[in-house]
């Protein structure tokens, strides 16, 4: 039997039966629905422990699906957390591995998610924020692979949720109603609209939607009042005695879940629903810059854990992840499985039915995600930031160990997450052999170019 029919042949057996559900037959080809949530923290969602922001659709599809409680984005920002998601590459040699220095994008000989799944026949879109190339570099969806593209191309101006214009494919479109100040078109909903047409236009093929939300990132509203977390209603938490920043921030999860809720519900009424597999994740863990914006610790956003975006502490980049598939992903599951935005290409590869390119440090987690026994682990996950500013941090995740560099110079602080997720007891001093190994993995790990020198602090002076 030729070799890609035995792999096909071996994906179906894979497929035929998941834990507590009833065999079915899985579509050889389903259609892939990847959502993604920005600076939105582990513990901001119901179903991962949060108690006062509403969020009964996400709850709802975790219920309906498994919900992975160690889970990692990519980075503890965002361009390079997309980039590790795109591109299936941890951060060490990855194309973009910070948020600076702008001007680095994919190259042509970049391979991404759609350009796996296009091969198989798959419809492929991008909506939202992409971070990953602007126009006039070969970094933008369309020269990526993609075959619709709506959303913000520059980083920057992903912060604005009332921009004078959008990119629709190649052409600039215009948002007449928010210009001269007017805030008539707010993106997010246009992100969902957009979302749920190209979702209706499916037809026969399948497809691979990926929705890259821009809430509930912060905005650069001038002067950074509480609207520095703009939406268009702070409903239903007007009456609350919140800070109105953090009203501000509730409400944009709630509208972020109400529309999820709208794509679950489109998928039932379009009949795609068990013919398709869901992922809800977010880039990075919570954020608080602003002088006024929201305080990670007012929702407890963090979840049980220290950090927030930036930090490689786990509220840094442990993040939700909720996967659904009627009929195929165990319902009412959660799962311990460690994975990271980088098994994300392989774990796609493997559930279209064709090869993972031979450059991904990812493993598949299709077993996991069907409820199967995870054969395939990694040794250990790696992440590092701060390349360019004089602060570079690494860390390393091997087994429940987890050790963090915060500086060039710095101990390695160590971490057993088993018993402490909190990272509050530094182990380092009486497992010195479990450190060294940890060394080792970050050496091994961080490649230097270029764009991506390591700064030492001494030279930061004049950048």
């Amino acid at each position: 039997m030729p070799p890609r029919i035995t792999a096909v042949f071996a994906l179906a057996i894979l497929f035929c039966a998941t834990t507590n559900l009833p065999a079915a037959d899985p579509p050889a080809k389903p259609n892939i629905v990847f959502i993604m949530a920005d600076d939105l923290g582990y513990g901001d969602l119901g179903c991962y422990g949060q108690k006062r922001i509403q969020t009964p659709h996400l709850d709802g599809m975790a219920r309906e699906g498994t919900r992975f409680l160690q889970a990692y984005a990519g980075s503890t920002v965002c361009a390079p957390s997309r980039c590790c998601l795109m591109t299936g590459v941890h951060n060490g040699h990855a194309r973009i591995r910070d948020n600076i220095p702008h001007g680095t994008f994919l190259h042509d000989d970049d391979i991404t998610l759609a350009e796996v799944l296009k091969p198989a026949g798959y419809r492929t879109g991008a909506i939202g924020k992409w971070s990953l190339g602007v126009h006039g570099s070969q970094g933008k969806p369309n020269d990526q692979g993609f075959d619709d593209w709506f959303g913000h191309l520059d980083q920057d101006q992903a912060h604005f949720y009332y921009p004078h214009y959008l990119w629709d494919n190649d052409r600039i479109k215009l948002l007449r109603d928010n210009r001269a100040e007017k805030r008539g078109a707010y993106t997010h909903d246009l992100f969902t609209e957009r979302a749920l047409q190209f979702i209706e236009q499916s037809g026969d093929e399948p497809f691979f939607l990926y929705l890259a939300y821009t809430l509930p990132h912060w905005s650069d509203f001038p002067g950074n009042t509480p609207e520095s977390l703009i939406v268009p209603s702070d409903a239903p938490y007007t009456n609350r005695s919140w800070p109105q920043v953090e009203k501000n921030y509730a409400a944009m999860i709630t509208r972020m879940d109400r529309d999820v809720g709208a794509i679950l519900a489109l998928l039932k009424k379009q009949g795609l629903d068990d013919n398709t597999i869901v992922f809800f994740t977010s880039d990075n863990g919570p954020c608080a810059t602003a002088s006024q914006s929201h305080r990670p610790k007012y929702f407890n956003s963090r979840g049980p854990f220290q950090g927030q975006k930036r930090d490689l502490y786990e509220a840094g980049i442990r993040v939700p992840m909720i996967v659904r598939w009627p009929g195929h992903v165990p319902a009412g599951r959660e799962s311990n499985q460690v994975w990271a935005f980088w098994d994300v290409m392989p774990t796609l590869a493997e559930l279209a039915g064709v090869p993972a390119p031979e450059s991904t440090d990812g493993i598949s987690m299709a077993p996991a995600i069907l409820g199967k026994p995870q054969k395939q682990q990694h040794e250990f996950l790696y992440w590092d930031y701060g390349h360019s500013r004089g602060n570079f941090m690494q860390a390393v995740r091997m087994g429940d160990w987890k050790g963090i560099r915060n500086g060039i110079d710095a101990d390695i602080e160590l971490y057993d997450l088993a018993v402490d997720p909190g990272e509050k007891q530094n182990l380092a001093t009486e497992h010195a052999e479990i450190v060294q190994k940890i060394d080792q993995a970050m050496q091994d790990s961080f490649v230097e170019t270029p764009a991506y020198p390591i700064v030492h602090p001494e030279d930061r002076k004049g950048r």
